[in-house]
């Protein structure tokens, strides 16, 4: 049943002065644990019985009993004050707060979010941002944290989602690379190409790639395959042969001259990574300042 307003309850600084008398046992105790004097205790015992119109206590010579109507106001009592009483210390908590927490995908962490807080550091030194760096990732575990940044098609229950960056894959290569000019996928079949074990975590390999431009491919027994996606891009980029590489994660080193996109073909998959927060939990003022500035580097 919901709360249908406050004419029917007490005020509530007389169930809190109640609750300290049912637990402790002693108006003089709980007259000491909320500093006040044992009368203003008494008073605000007396002013709960006439606003309830029946006696919470039985006094008795070494102290108070509950009456059975004040043991089953105690029972619920206590627990909702215990409740509130959390509720103030983590709204508190979340004020002052100037700690973010982040978790994404090792790839994500190093070459997308790493560089930004570094942006960030020097623009809001005071905001200090933690990542969480792991390929165990998903929606349940970003619950945990203030964002989380998830790869699919931005469905995920109880999250809200910012779309961040689009899923675009090319062939990469050091720039020192020799290679024809690509005009067709089928041109980089013939080419030394170093592979993602798809064991070890769902990354697109070549086989996907080729298949999306119709391209019959076939690994070679001698094929360069890394776990890891970081070891691959620096294959190709010390030279070793062609990788497949994500555009968030080449921009840079492209941009740098270190790599090179291999050919104008890139497989647009329709699907991104997103930045995502509990939907149903407000964030605080350093994760809203944070998230406005993520957001605002994406122009």
């Amino acid at each position: 049943m919901s709360y249908q307003g406050n004419k029917n309850m007490p005020p509530i600084y007389t169930l809190a002065y109640f609750e300290a008398v049912a637990r402790l046992g002693s108006f003089t105790l709980a007259a000491d644990e909320l500093c006040v004097t044992q009368s203003a205790v008494s008073k605000q015992i007396k002013s709960l019985e006439q606003n309830l119109q029946f006696p919470l206590f039985d006094r008795q010579q070494r102290g108070v009993a509950l009456t059975k109507a004040g043991q089953e106001l105690y029972e619920s009592t206590q627990p909702l004050l215990n409740a509130l009483s959390d509720t103030v210390a983590r709204i508190k908590r979340w004020q002052v707060s100037n700690v973010v927490s982040v978790i994404c995908t090792q790839a994500v962490s190093h070459y997308w979010l790493f560089p930004r807080l570094v942006l960030f550091n020097q623009v809001r030194p005071d905001i200090t941002v933690n990542i969480v760096s792991t390929n165990d990732i998903s929606a349940e575990a970003c619950l945990g944290h203030d964002f989380g940044i998830l790869y699919g098609n931005a469905a995920w229950p109880g999250l809200h989602a910012c779309k961040l960056f689009d899923e675009v894959i090319f062939p990469i290569c050091s720039s020192s690379f020799q290679a024809p000019e690509i005009i067709s996928p089928e041109q980089i079949l013939a080419l030394r190409l170093v592979q993602l074990d798809p064991r070890a975590w769902n990354w697109m390999n070549w086989s996907d790639w080729f298949k999306h431009f119709n391209v019959a491919y076939q690994p070679p027994e001698n094929i360069l395959i890394y776990n890891q996606v970081t070891l691959a891009l620096s294959a190709s980029a010390q030279g070793l042969g062609v990788a497949l590489g994500w555009e968030f994660m080449a921009r840079d080193s492209i941009s740098s001259g270190i790599i090179k996109q291999l050919g104008p073909f890139a497989y647009h998959t329709g699907k991104a990574d997103y930045l995502v927060c509990n939907a149903s939990k407000p964030l605080s003022p350093a994760a809203e300042v944070f998230k406005n500035w993520v957001l605002s580097t994406l122009q």
